[in-house]
């Protein structure tokens, strides 16, 4: 797709920093008050958003349902342009969108602008899903018409995290409207200029009635009003594991799907015929982008023994040279972790770590919310650093003899989102991916990858599946399944 170069005006301007929250096409005052959204680098106050309560969930509900029917009702090709025109804007503010990506998230430049990409990318796929075939012709028994259709859920909801905050909303957001269905937005109060208010603002600008796309900023009561409302009927959640069985729980009490995209601790296995520099450029990459705030990280490297000292040492050298920083003010390979409590916790992990006999190999250290990128070479597989979700540039580095082995290892967790092999063997590497239960799998790669074309979900204790990305997995996710039967005359029985 060729950007727009064209210069737009401003999307997200003062008006819309008045701490209200959008409730039917309107910015109005929420119940839940006002936040600072504050930019980690510097903890200057950005901007001043409001916050919903759990009443405006159900006002929110009661507008998305009634603004749902007509929507489903519009011809195809109206949904579809909408769609096509968000995937416009999204180019054309471009960098506007980067500069608060990068101020209120704390992303850098190349990340900020993949997140752009991959926003337009969503929009322009989801236009193609409301002239894709939505049903089929059914065997039957009987003298009849026998057809599945698959029809708009109504409302969905979507929750969202702080931490790569756009294409976490939009791969929701962007296909459950296009196939007919309304939208309630809770994105992290931390990052909703970047997560909720720019989204609203390009389908506003988009032309998309107003009622189907309501933001909800808060905290976990208006995610827990979300999920009970009545109106809402399916939820797309995306965030912790432990946060995601609560979600997972109460929804279930209501009878409504949960598509749940969860925590991860993925693995990357480094295979006896590699090239190491090539390796470690891509677990690089893996482990220390965007602080490793991402639920795809590779968490656990599990390197050959015969390259495990050479890859070490290779990827201290490279933790050791990267620059650490406020990705507004120049060019650097890391920022800011998103708060205290997070830099706290990924602190107190490597300190146990290392206290349990693990080598700090590099980082390790911080300053303010600048952490470090670290390399944890041989940590007790029972150190959580190792063993759980960090959430941080945290790289844990351990050695295999056999395939066998490499299979345990990565096996061995809770979690099963994505798996990284590197070998001069891709049909090798393939055939020990299938030995590891994991939803995603990269060989001659890292694991942090996202497409608006593919699947995307784990297993296990990463998730219900893959319930974002590409036609099918989209239809499946935001529509139910009706069964249509037609007779040219009315059926007879015999009672």
């Amino acid at each position: 797709m060729v950007a727009v170069t064209e210069v737009a005006s401003p999307l997200i301007d003062e008006s819309v920093f008045t701490g209200k929250i959008f409730i039917d096409g309107e910015w109005v005052e929420g119940a839940g008050g006002t936040f600072g959204s504050i930019a980690p680098a510097t903890g200057e106050t950005l901007a001043t958003v409001g916050l919903a309560g759990p009443a405006d969930v159900r006002r929110a509900a009661d507008s998305a349902a009634q603004a749902q029917r007509e929507w489903a009702a519009t011809p195809h090709p109206e949904r579809a342009a909408v769609m096509r025109r968000a995937g416009q804007l999204w180019e054309q503010h471009a960098e506007e969108i980067s500069g608060w990506n990068i101020r209120e998230v704390g992303a850098i430049p190349p990340l900020a602008g993949f997140a752009l990409h991959v926003s337009a990318a969503e929009c322009y796929e989801a236009a193609t899903l409301p002239s894709a075939p939505l049903g089929s012709i059914l065997s039957s028994e009987e003298p009849r018409l026998s057809l599945a259709e698959q029809v708009p859920v109504g409302v969905v909801g979507v929750i969202s995290p702080f931490n790569v905050p756009l294409i976490l909303g939009i791969r929701a957001v962007a296909p459950a409207l296009a196939l007919g269905n309304a939208v309630l937005l809770k994105p992290d109060p931390r990052t909703v200029v970047t997560g909720g208010i720019s989204l609203v603002r390009i389908f506003e600008e988009a032309g998309l009635p107003k009622g189907l796309l309501q933001l909800l900023p808060g905290g976990a009561d208006v995610g827990e009003a979300m999920v009970a409302d009545p109106q809402v009927r399916v939820i797309a959640f995306t965030g912790s594991t432990r946060a995601g069985r609560s979600v997972g729980e109460l929804a279930g009490k209501h009878l409504k799907r949960a598509h749940l995209e969860l925590g991860g601790n993925s693995a990357f296995i480094v295979r006896e015929d590699v090239d190491v520099d090539q390796a470690v450029n891509l677990a690089t990459w893996g482990s220390f982008l965007h602080q490793g705030q991402i639920c795809m990280t590779v968490g656990r490297h599990i390197v050959h023994e015969s390259r495990f000292e050479e890859y070490v040492s290779k990827l201290a050298a490279k933790a050791d040279s990267m620059v650490v920083g406020d990705p507004a003010a120049g060019q650097v390979h890391l920022g800011p972790l998103i708060d205290e409590v997070q830099r706290d916790r990924v602190h107190s992990l490597v300190q146990d770590a290392v206290a349990q006999g693990a080598t700090l190999a590099a980082g390790g250290t911080y300053d303010e919310l600048f952490y470090r990128p670290t390399v944890l070479a041989n940590p007790p597989k029972s150190a959580e650093a190792y063993c759980e979700e960090v959430f941080g540039p945290v790289a844990s580095v351990v050695s295999y003899a056999t395939d066998d082995e490499a299979v345990e290892l990565a096996s061995a967790t809770e979690y099963g989102l994505s798996l990284g092999i590197v070998s001069r063997d891709a049909l090798g590497a393939l055939e020990l991916a299938r030995r590891i239960p994991t939803g995603i799998v990269h060989i001659n790669d890292q694991t942090v990858n996202d497409e608006a074309t593919a699947p995307f979900g784990g297993v296990g204790s990463s998730g219900t599946g893959s319930r974002h990305g590409g036609a099918q997995a989209n239809i499946d996710a935001f529509t139910e399944t009706r069964w249509i039967t037609m007779r040219r005359d009315p059926g007879q029985y015999p009672l």
